[in-house]
């Protein structure tokens, strides 16, 4: 008890507790990215049950893993060589992950670049998922985004407490954000297109993570960003070219 109350009146402390919020939050954005497109495959019905069943999943997984921080420290030791190079187990995640961010995204944009094909301006959807289906997909790579997310933290302060209170900050932000940003992904088409391609270069990057490959992460969020504002120029002159018309 007196920890936590040198912490409260420590300013350091807050300090460290906002950084490591925002810093969760943006880590949370491509999780949260993975889990609107999947529910938006389910039917409506179901979709805010999904986001509610994934987002606590992701923050039943950051909470373990943060008392498991020891352990997870010891997931950076190699395990396996292959070719002259040691693979951890967080390697092995990471390369687990990213190997099925890149088989979603790759075939989830070929299914929507052949549906769009056939069927002319029609919205494209995916396919079909099950509630089951969905949860599983979503719950494997709350895992690997926990990893990366926890290491984060860990690095950032040493304070458990801090560590957890930042999560569930940054879980619940992301828990009021989900709805808005499944719904505005499911009214602009070409918005999943870009949310896919983003999965997909993240994918990218959390294998040669994988590989002992570090990507500053401020490099790929740039680019994210970046992208996002054309795609909101060009949505901008949609809308202006629809009232002209």
């Amino acid at each position: 008890m007196a920890d936590l109350t040198a912490l409260a009146t420590d300013p350091a402390a807050w300090a460290a507790l906002l950084t490591l919020v925002v810093m969760e939050v943006v880590l949370g954005i491509d999780n949260l990215i993975f889990i609107s497109i999947l529910t938006n495959k389910l039917p409506e019905s179901m979709r805010a049950r999904a986001r509610a069943v994934g987002l606590s999943g992701a923050l039943l997984m950051r909470i373990a893993l943060l008392f498991t921080l020891s352990h997870l420290a010891g997931m950076k030791d190699p395990v396996i060589w292959l070719f002259g190079h040691g693979f951890s187990w967080r390697d092995i995640i990471l390369l687990g992950g990213g190997l099925f961010l890149v088989y979603k995204a790759t075939s989830e944009i070929n299914h929507s670049t052949e549906h769009k094909a056939e069927d002319g301006d029609k919205k494209p959807q995916g396919k079909s998922l099950g509630f089951a289906a969905a949860i599983a997909q979503i719950l494997m790579l709350d895992l690997v985004f926990s990893i990366d997310s926890i290491l984060t933290a860990v690095g950032m302060t040493d304070h458990l407490p801090i560590m957890i209170i930042a999560v569930l900050i940054a879980v619940l932000l992301m828990f009021v954000a989900s709805g808005p940003i499944s719904a505005f992904i499911n009214r602009h088409p070409s918005i999943v297109m870009l949310a896919l391609g983003f999965l997909l270069m993240i994918g990218t990057v959390l294998i040669a993570e994988g590989f002992g490959v570090h990507v500053e992460k401020g490099y790929i969020y740039a680019a994210m960003a970046f992208a996002g504002f054309i795609e909101a120029l060009q949505m901008f002159a949609r809308g202006r070219a629809k009232k002209t018309h």
